[in-house]
């Protein structure tokens, strides 16, 4: 096969954008549109990615270059474009890094959603031998060049809309930025580009002519979804093109069975801080209601139940686990797990390294964190567990926190079966409270309470008869 060489145009100011973030690092499902197209070099397994940056050059470098290592299929590569003179230009400044043997894939940063199957499409197209551009047939092609095709339907050349005449700003069908292109041609008609025309800038698309003039055959590979080839210029594209993407993850999701309530209230987006890519596992039968945002990888096991307006990020809950409404669930890099059956929520909240098992329940204004919850134990209400090991059938009372920090080092409680902890308790780890013991309402524990025993650790109960309580004085 002939190899590779992806080509993509990131240097853009996008004005627009009205953001000091250059506009190919707006976030898309939780990922810079930049990465987003990276990932076809990938899917297509290039030989290299050659990125063209200007505007936020740096920044754009240094929020990309991990990810040809991460994916570990192509050399990835970054060229300047200083000043930008237009997309012909751009691509010229690759040119030092193109091999002749290659085919050359041109794309741009700011468009997300082009599916590998339509590249590849494309690629099978070119065959190394054609200029293949990709099109689509739009009803407002307002700003995009229009496909000149000849009397035999042949395309003989894209003009730009703002070149283009009365007659020609008809044409519906449009040249989405995208082509495939051997390099051998590509290189002498870069270096024949000139920039006359009403925008003094060096125009790719001319190369399409010069095609036609040379006897290349250029064939279109045309789609009929606008959105594979829908730029990000504006906060309100970037929005609808969010929309789009979350409803068609939403829409697969219904046909592997899954339930949700309003697919146009949903959201799957990658994590920026762990690196790890979107990812929802679901089993048969769950339920999902609206306004939930999913981050990460999260494994969903039968019959799970996920409430309105839920975060859940890098967890797993296992068969039959119900997290009421605005839970927020998230494991980061330690992971959280919700056991088989378990009720979360509402207004829950599980950190990294939560571990509960089977049947545990913890309600409304429950925080956990770097804990284990033995199957059966509950906390209910007001509570919170960090770095705790919780034995089965626990009772953990209203109000009680396990004090885990000194100021300077993190330590562990550990809470045995079938222990009760009152309510309003202080647990200050590190420390021990046995198997069946008993921890009385409002006390501050500070060592171990054997199995079996009473600890209360609070100040004697006092009565004072006929107590009056100050009273305010008159003012004068």
């Amino acid at each position: 096969m002939t190899p590779l060489d992806i080509l993509i145009m990131a240097a853009g100011k996008g004005t627009r954008m009205k953001s000091r973030i250059p506009k190919v690092l707006q976030r898309l499902a939780g990922r810079p549109l930049l990465h987003h197209v990276l990932d076809q070099a990938a899917h297509l397994r290039a030989r290299s990615a050659i990125v063209i940056t200007g505007h936020g050059a740096m920044e754009v470098e240094a929020a990309t270059a991990g990810l040809a290592g991460a994916a570990g299929t192509f050399d990835l590569k970054f060229v300047r474009q200083e000043p930008q003179l237009g997309t012909g230009h751009a691509v010229q400044q690759g040119v030092p890094h193109l091999p002749d043997d290659g085919m050359v894939v041109v794309l741009s940063g700011d468009v997300p959603l082009t599916r590998p199957e339509t590249l590849r499409a494309l690629v099978e197209a070119c065959a190394g031998e054609r200029l293949a551009l990709l099109t689509v047939e739009l009803a407002d092609p307002m700003g995009y060049g229009r496909i000149v095709r000849g009397a035999d339907g042949a395309v003989r050349g894209i003009v730009e809309h703002k070149d283009a005449s009365e007659a020609q700003r008809s044409i519906r069908e449009v040249y989405s930025g995208i082509m495939a292109v051997p390099a051998r041609h590509l290189k002498p008609w870069l270096a024949r580009l000139t920039n006359d025309n009403a925008q003094g800038e060096y125009y790719l698309t001319d190369i399409v002519a010069m095609a036609v003039a040379d006897g290349l055959p250029v064939v279109a590979h045309r789609i009929q979804d606008a959105l594979q080839v829908a730029g990000v210029n504006s906060p309100s594209q970037l929005a609808e093109l969010e929309r789009a993407h979350q409803l068609r993850q939403a829409q697969a999701l219904m046909e592997q069975g899954v339930r949700l309530a309003d697919p146009a209230r949903f959201d799957l987006r990658d994590d920026a801080r762990t690196g790890t890519r979107a990812a929802l596992v679901c089993g048969q039968d769950v339920e999902i209601d609206v306004g939930c945002i999913f981050t990460g990888r999260v494994e969903l096991g039968e019959g799970v139940s996920i409430g309105a307006h839920c975060c859940i990020a890098n967890a797993s809950i296992a068969a039959g686990a119900v997290i009421h409404p605005y839970t927020h669930i998230d494991g980061e890099k330690l992971g959280a797990h919700v056991g088989a059956g378990a009720l979360v929520g509402p207004y829950a909240r599980l950190r990294p390294g939560a571990q509960l098992g089977r049947e545990v329940h913890i309600g409304n204004f429950v925080e956990v964190k770097n804990s284990m919850m033995a199957d059966g134990a509950k906390a209910n209400h007001l509570a919170y567990l960090g770095d705790a090991s919780v034995g089965e059938r626990v009772n953990y009372g209203a109000g009680s926190i396990t004090a885990n920090y000194d100021g300077a080092n993190k330590h562990r409680t550990v809470i045995e079966a079938d222990a009760h902890i009152g309510s309003n308790c202080v647990l200050v780890a590190p420390v021990t409270i046995g198997a069946g013991a008993t921890v009385g309402g409002g006390s501050t524990i500070t060592k171990d309470v054997p199995a079996g025993a009473l600890g209360v650790a609070r100040g004697r109960q006092v009565a004072i008869a006929n107590w009056q309580r100050p009273a305010k004085q008159a003012k004068p």
